[in-house]
């Protein structure tokens, strides 16, 4: 597919009521309001093409960059590549899981994790903690820096309930991802849950929660799941 082909079948998959609740949730125009699911329809025509996949980044339209992250092959990004990715995301749902997904997978990883979560741009931050997150559900135990880890544990004890609102939800789904998949930190991980407790985040007017890590860690262990890692986070 061309670059023109992709952007008029997002077109046709989009829906006004989906487009009202992704701007209700903080995007912008221009998008089209394609459902996940649909967008995932276009992918195995996308993914053969790097060129396109970066060229509907770039074109700022939240379905196409959307797009761009389900198809692009992650070890294929430069680091720069991903700064310049993270840069040009505006909202939340791009940060949060589209660049912290592909940068996750790839191999510049922690230390990207490691510049943006301590960034002054609430978003940026946003993305270094998603992207941690998410390397760590991905990474073998071994192979995690685990005195790291704890180190930024602590850092969301003693920080989070004065941080930036969005900064709030992520380093609360560190905590609750830290739990669930890193077995050596589970303990500790229970620790900061409970003692950090509930977390308020303005989630606008929608109806997103934000989940109680005590609760959601306790709920994994009691699976037996502590520690199974994912096999991607690009969802």
């Amino acid at each position: 597919m061309t670059f023109e082909e992709v952007m008029n079948n997002l077109e046709e998959l989009g829906s006004e009521q989906t487009k009202k609740t992704l701007l209700r949730h903080g995007a912008q125009e221009p998008l089209f309001g394609v459902k996940v699911g649909d967008m995932k329809k276009l992918v195995k025509f996308v993914k053969k093409d790097r060129e396109l996949t970066l060229a509907l980044y770039d074109s700022g339209n939240t379905d196409a960059m959307y797009l761009a992250g389900l198809s692009v092959n992650p070890k294929t990004m430069t680091k720069q590549e991903l700064q310049n990715w993270a840069k040009q995301a505006y909202w939340y749902m791009l940060t949060e899981y589209t660049v912290a997904g592909v940068a996750a997978e790839s191999s510049s990883a922690p230390q990207l994790a490691r510049e943006w979560l301590q960034s002054p741009d609430e978003l940026i931050a946003t993305c270094g903690w998603s992207t941690y997150a998410n390397y760590i559900s991905i990474t073998p135990d071994e192979k995690l820096d685990l005195h790291e880890i704890a180190q930024l544990l602590e850092q969301v004890r003693t920080t989070i309930h004065a941080e930036r609102n969005r900064v709030r939800y992520t380093m609360n789904t560190f905590v609750i991802t830290v739990g669930a998949y890193c077995f050596p930190l589970l303990e500790a991980a229970t620790e900061v849950a409970n003692e950090i407790g509930k977390v308020h985040v303005d989630v606008g007017q929608t109806a997103c929660k934000v989940p109680l890590a005590s609760e959601y860690i306790h709920k994994v262990e009691s699976m037996g799941r502590v520690g199974t890692k994912k096999k991607t986070c690009i969802c």
